[in-house]
């Protein structure tokens, strides 16, 4: 590993982010003038634009033979989306949560991570299951925007609100196509750059591709969405920090897998180490949202804190296993006998206090 591998490395990042920066702004705009719910901006907007990154380093690894990496990095990105960024948000305020992702989007993104399990599980993301992907999000996409755009209507027609339309619109439009347009090329190059750079690590330090991509390159180009979920929360905008993660999370099973598993030569195959661990892995933290969604329909500090302290567990693991550490053994019996039951019972002992709570308040 050369100065120049890291240089190529940073700069590829740095890229991206700032490609990532470009499109979410100009798509935002767009979204605001045809009249969307923060909510769904969060949902589909930002989480598309913020999860672009994402989609340009899959294609680019399997497009240039690294299918492990396009793989790993939509799995990596999708537990590090739910266990550091809702953990870091939820540590700087706690966050409530729409009734609506509770009752539809969170149950879409489970029911996307067991659809990945079980196109999967031959080992390989084929044409055919990358068309059945697409559609997914092709369907969603549609079904977000227009339910949005005809609740927005309605309230605006009960209220008797019109909706702004400033002049100079169709020029405005035309600068955020720009934004958009320019932040695509910078995500190509930013992650042409940033792959090269992973990859040559990876074989430096003796570490699979595949650690690599559901580690360094899934937290790389998840910035954006750390990025734009916590500054949503500094700013009172906790529906777009929620919505971003978990539409990026559905962006990414169904979009990014989908589309790559299309466009790569012989689609992507998928390590049996992956099969058996790591997309269940993401599976179960998309399961682990419902229950602590519906506690009182917020993550607090303390539920923050479990999946924060969740992220740092499984980046344990994955540096263990690949360097076959002998405390390999003693930390798998702790996380078994130890912080996994005490996890369960957290929430479990939330659930029914939260139930009791709402129990003694319709008493009264």
């Amino acid at each position: 590993m050369t100065l120049m591998t890291v240089g190529l490395l940073i700069a590829g990042l740095a890229i991206l982010t700032l490609g990532a920066d470009l499109l979410v702004r100009g798509a935002s705009a767009l979204a605001l003038v045809v009249g969307i719910s923060p909510l769904v901006v969060g949902l589909t907007v930002v989480a598309y634009g913020t999860s672009a990154p994402e989609l340009a380093v899959s294609l680019s690894a399997g497009l240039n033979g690294n299918p492990d990496i396009a793989v790993s990095n939509v799995v990596g990105s999708n537990i590090f989306n739910i266990l550091f960024i809702l953990g870091a948000c939820g540590l700087i305020a706690p966050l409530i949560v729409s009734r609506q992702l509770v009752s539809f989007d969170v149950p879409l993104m489970i029911a996307a991570s067991l659809l990945a399990i079980l196109l999967g599980i031959d080992g390989n993301f084929g044409k055919l299951d990358g068309a059945i992907l697409i559609m997914g999000i092709i369907v969603y996409s549609g079904y977000s925007i227009l339910k949005s755009r005809k609740d927005e209507a309605a309230k605006r027609a009960s209220s008797s609100e019109s909706p702004a339309v400033a002049s100079g619109t169709a020029k405005k439009v035309f600068g955020q196509l720009g934004l958009i347009a320019v932040g695509l090329v910078l995500l190509v190059v930013g992650s042409r750059w940033f792959v090269e750079g992973a990859v040559e690590i990876a074989r430096a330090f003796g570490i699979s591709d595949v650690v690599i991509g559901l580690t360094l390159v899934a937290a790389g180009t998840s910035l954006p969405e750390v990025a734009t979920s916590i500054m949503a929360t500094i700013k009172g905008e906790r529906d777009i920090a929620i919505g971003n993660v978990v539409g990026s999370n559905i962006y990414n099973i169904l979009a990014i897998l989908g589309i790559a598993s299309v466009v790569t030569p012989g689609g992507l195959n998928i390590p049996p180490a992956m099969i058996a661990v790591d997309i269940p892995v993401m599976l179960l933290t998309a399961l682990v949202c419902l229950p602590i969604f519906f506690t009182g329909y917020r993550i607090e500090r303390w539920e923050a804190a479990l999946f924060f302290l969740a992220y740092v567990a499984y980046v344990a693991f994955l540096v263990l296993s690949s360097t076959q550490s002998a405390s390999l053994p003693a930390f798998l019996h702790i996380t078994h006998w130890f912080l996994m039951p005490a996890a369960v019972l957290a929430i479990v002992v939330s659930l029914v206090s939260n139930r009791r709570r709402h129990a003694r308040l319709r008493a009264e």
